[in-house]
C-alpha cells in the first residue's frame, strides 16, 4: 500500500511540475514569417505597446524586435518591463502567462520566442468612479511612477532567437 502513495505523490508532483512550465495561454505556432516583411508578435492592449519583429536575413542579427506605443493617446493600465532584470523566470512572484513562437519562411530551425510573465500579485482594481466604471486616469498613472503610489498590473517580457542558423 506504502509504495502505490508513494508513486501517486510522485505523479502528482511530476504533473503539478509540468504545469508550472506552461503558459497559462497555449498558442499553437505562428505562421512562418518571411525575410524582410514585419510583423506583430503580442499586443498589450493594458499596456498600450505592441511588439513587432522582423527576419533581417542578415546572420549577425537575423531577428530583430522592437516595442512600440499603440497610441500617444492611450493610457496605459499596466506596465511592461524587462524579464531579466525583474528574474521572472526565477522568481515565485510572477507567473508564465504567454508564448509566442514565430518560425523563419527562409530558414525553419530558427524560430523568435517571446515569453510574457504576469506579476503575481493581487492588485485590487482601482475604485469605481462616479459613473461606475473602475479606472485608471492619468494622475493615477502618473502617481504609479512615485514609488509607493498606485500600484499597476504589470507584464514582464522575454524575447529571444532560438535554433540553428542556416547557410
Amino acid at each position: 500500500m506504502k509504495p502505490i502513495v508513494f508513486v501517486a505523490a510522485l505523479l502528482m508532483s511530476a504533473t503539478t511540475f509540468a504545469a508550472d512550465t506552461q503558459p497559462e495561454i497555449v498558442r499553437p505556432m505562428a505562421k512562418p514569417q518571411a525575410v524582410g516583411v514585419k510583423h506583430t508578435v503580442r499586443v498589450f492592449p493594458e499596456a498600450c505597446a505592441r511588439i513587432s519583429g522582423v527576419y533581417t536575413g542578415r546572420p549577425a542579427d537575423p531577428y530583430t524586435f522592437a516595442i512600440t506605443k499603440t497610441d500617444p493617446r492611450c493610457a496605459p493600465r499596466a506596465a511592461l518591463v524587462d524579464a531579466n532584470k525583474v528574474k521572472a523566470a526565477q522568481s515565485a512572484n510572477w507567473v508564465f502567462h504567454d508564448q509566442v513562437l514565430i518560425p523563419s519562411a527562409a530558414c525553419p530551425t530558427q524560430i523568435a520566442t517571446v515569453k510574457v510573465w504576469r506579476d503575481s500579485a493581487k492588485l485590487a482594481p482601482p475604485k469605481l468612479d462616479a459613473q461606475g466604471r473602475s479606472r485608471v486616469y492619468a494622475a493615477d498613472a502618473k502617481a504609479a511612477e512615485v514609488p509607493g503610489a498606485v500600484k499597476l498590473p504589470r507584464f514582464a517580457v522575454a524575447m529571444s532567437l532560438e535554433g540553428k542558423a542556416c547557410k
